[in-house]
């Protein structure tokens, strides 16, 4: 009976989230190595179908790195970086959108497993339109969102579904590589978004390096500079905290960053006065 009593109360404490975000647009973004793991995408994605369940409206930008690079090793094709984006020629970009669309596919799979709708974002349905990345001389076919179609979108909303959009952008005929994180902080500017949640493979933000007892809970986007002026924050973590600057900068209210393996990580951060991860703030 205790056991029971205990899940009434969860359910309890999140009635009050559950009220103010019913109807409202989380974009939520899982990818990098992240993706790799099944338990944790399993348990990402059963938060993605709850929170369809309960009235609010979950969107998924996925990401596949590691997945384009053993492709194109595979072929015997080596992954050029340039400030952690891809250099990407013609055949990168073929092989870029052909290992994200087979992501995609995996996804949408895998949430109709769990008893969930869900529909695929990929550059055939023109939702994501991009336009050359500014360093473009030197990356190739990179790319900047130019502008986010959101009608279809707000159609499979409509249909109680959860779009799973591939970060690959489409102008008039060519195709663009986008960070995953920026189509995220892009989709949910369009969206006009509650939140915007960045899931990595670490707790948060950390005051040290490798030590999760330093995690920072809460950050101003004034704070967040600072810290990255001051190295606190660095390498990959960098292009996050962007994305979420840019997110609350376009009237995102909240932004997180959370790590995709602790179970039911979303729903932690989003449900409880605690959370699990690093928000950042305007």
């Amino acid at each position: 009976m205790e056991e029971f009593i205990r899940k009434a109360d969860i359910l309890i404490e999140a009635l009050p989230y559950l009220q103010a975000f019913r109807g409202k647009v989380i974009v939520t973004k899982y990818g990098g190595s992240a993706i790799d793991n099944p338990a944790a995408m399993r348990g990402i994605l059963q938060d993605l179908v709850f929170l369809s369940a309960v009235g609010i409206h979950p969107v998924l930008v996925h990401g596949g790195g590691p997945m384009i690079t053993r492709k194109l090793s595979s072929s015997g094709k080596r992954s050029k970086f340039v400030d952690g984006m891809r250099v990407t020629d013609r055949e990168t970009i073929r092989v870029v959108n052909q290992e994200l669309e087979e992501v995609n596919r995996r996804l949408v799979t895998q949430v109709k497993a769990l008893s969930g709708q869900a529909e695929g974002i990929v550059p055939s349905r023109r939702v994501i339109i991009a336009e050359p990345h500014p360093r473009a001389a030197e990356l190739g076919f990179v790319g900047a969102v130019k502008t986010v179609h959101t009608g279809a979108l707000r159609e499979i909303f409509a249909h109680h579904a959860i779009p799973v959009i591939s970060p690959v952008g489409v102008d008039d005929h060519q195709l663009y590589n986008i960070n995953a994180d920026q189509v995220a902080s892009d989709v949910a500017v369009h969206l006009k978004a509650e939140k915007l949640v960045l899931l990595t493979n670490v707790r948060g933000i950390l005051r040290q390096a490798n030590d999760v007892t330093s995690l920072i809970s809460t950050l101003s986007v004034k704070e967040a500079k600072i810290l990255v002026d001051r190295s606190v924050i660095q390498e990959g973590m960098i292009p996050k905290v962007k994305a979420c600057v840019d997110a609350l900068k376009g009237g995102v209210k909240k932004t997180h960053i959370i790590d995709a393996a602790i179970a039911h990580a979303m729903l932690l951060e989003i449900f409880t006065k605690q959370g699990i991860g690093t928000e950042i703030l305007r």
